[in-house]
């Protein structure tokens, strides 16, 4: 590739962090409100709202739109938590099976392992999804891995890029025969656990939107709800129960950090689901500090012995001036995306799809596929990018491979179209930081590099 003059670095995910979130850091730290206060509960109302109508701008601090959207979304230190909370709400536990995709992080079986459920993992579509190739479930196996054990099926928007929702809805619909709800066991979170069980009456379907704050699908049908007419709707008001990820390298960020939010559930009021989360993120401590500060109201009870994973206001402060930016930083990804686009297409390099006519993704990673190398070969091409500047990844190492899942499974051998997917796949930087002159020097190293390999 060109002369050492040239010669850029290219990091693969820095933080996008700009001067407004700075100082709105600091702002928090001279309120004397630096854990959970009244910026991580207005961050909680603007996600509601953005994930309701699309838009940024809402004013959340009005008393209409503060009931309106006050108890639609948690905000806690993890995606992890978020979704480890998600199924604790649904009542999964020991005896229960969880159906999670063979291609995806660790945290989305993590959790379920957490509630002391049973992992299945199922394999992957052939080449992943025949529109957007995103490593999508397989929708028959997911079928016919559905036993009168499970209880949740994990989905997950890899790359910011939205699954078959409606598909998977109709396939639990399917197999609502062989769904039981758990009976309460009179503690307050068994009886919530029981009464959402018996409300949706199958299978939740429970989304890890890690990857897609802000993406979309045209869908027929939100949980139990069927539209009368097809709509589009965001991530987080498509599936039963849904998880968000914070983390540094996602395109929203609070450092560390996550979501939980969920649908209306017949019969059962938000403010009751969500009041539960607060339990279960502070200890089963039925006070948080912002009410335990108001005058003589000290005293409080230890509902359960649960868990300690909150937002911190520092942390909602970053969030919020990040959700100013987020339709702009939305936008930039997807002008980098169709660069991208034009380079892999002139050299035959598979891709993913962003956007469709019914999808748009929230442009979180950028996958390629080159045909025919080995495993060997795309480590040796991950390793001349990097000598050239520019660091690449990998997303992700099926979940049989690890170390961790290999006694819930016979083997890689069992997923073939998630092996087959993964041994020839890099994904490319894709972030905000990036200048145009990034960008082409990336092209300039993909094209050099590949090119011994393809030709």
């Amino acid at each position: 590739m060109g002369s050492d003059s040239k010669r850029r670095t290219v990091n693969f995910s820095p933080p996008d962090i700009s001067e407004s979130e700075i100082k709105e850091v600091v702002k928090a730290l001279q309120s004397g409100w630096i854990t959970t206060g009244p910026r991580t509960k207005l961050l909680e109302r603007r996600l509601a709202a953005y994930i309701e109508t699309g838009c940024v701008d809402i004013d959340c601090e009005t008393s209409g739109n503060k009931e309106r959207y006050g108890s639609r979304v948690v905000c806690l230190s993890s995606a992890t938590a978020a979704e480890e909370l998600n199924l604790r709400i649904l009542g999964i536990t020991s005896g229960d099976e969880v159906l999670v995709p063979a291609y995806t992080y660790t945290a989305t079986a993590s959790a379920a392992i957490h509630c002391g459920a049973a992992v299945k993992f199922i394999d992957i579509q052939k080449d992943g999804d025949s529109v957007t190739h995103m490593p999508e479930i397989d929708y028959d196996r997911l079928e016919e891995g559905i036993t009168e054990k499970t209880k949740a099926v994990i989905m997950v928007d890899l790359g910011g890029i939205v699954c078959d929702y409606d598909k998977v809805f109709e396939i639990v619909e399917r197999k609502k025969s062989l769904f039981k709800p758990v009976e309460s066991d009179k503690t307050p979170l068994g009886d919530l656990s029981a009464r959402i069980q018996k409300s949706l009456g199958r299978i939740a379907v429970v989304a890890d939107c890690a990857h897609s704050l802000g993406a979309s699908r045209i869908v027929t049908r939100t949980g139990n709800k069927i539209l009368e007419n097809a709509k589009r709707e965001y991530c987080g008001a498509i599936a039963d129960f849904t998880s968000f990820s914070f983390h540094a390298v996602k395109n929203f960020t609070t450092a560390e950090g996550g979501a939980s939010t969920w649908l209306s559930v017949d019969g059962i009021d938000d403010s009751e689901i969500y009041h539960m989360y607060q339990l279960l993120s502070l200890h089963g401590q039925n006070k948080d500090a912002l009410s335990k500060n108001k005058s003589g109201a000290w005293e409080y009870d230890i509902i359960g012995p649960w868990y300690k994973c909150n937002m911190t206001d520092i942390m909602a402060g970053i969030g919020l001036r990040q959700l100013d930016r987020y339709p702009s930083m939305l936008n930039r990804r997807w002008q980098i995306i169709k660069r991208y686009d034009a380079v892999c297409d002139e050299m035959g390099i598979k891709r993913l799809v962003h956007h469709t006519e019914y999808m748009d993704s929230s442009n979180h990673l950028y996958l390629i596929r080159i045909s025919g190398i080995t495993v060997r070969q795309r480590n040796e091409i991950i390793e001349k990018m990097a000598e050239s500047g520019v660091i690449v990844n990998v997303h992700y190492k099926p979940l049989p491979m690890m170390t961790a899942y290999k006694g819930y499974t016979e083997g890689v051998g069992e997923f073939p179209n998630a092996y087959d997917y993964y041994h020839n796949l890099i994904t490319l930087p894709l972030h905000t930081l990036l200048s145009d002159e990034d960008i082409e020097y990336i092209c300039e190293t993909l094209r050099s590099v590949v090119k011994q390999y393809i030709e």
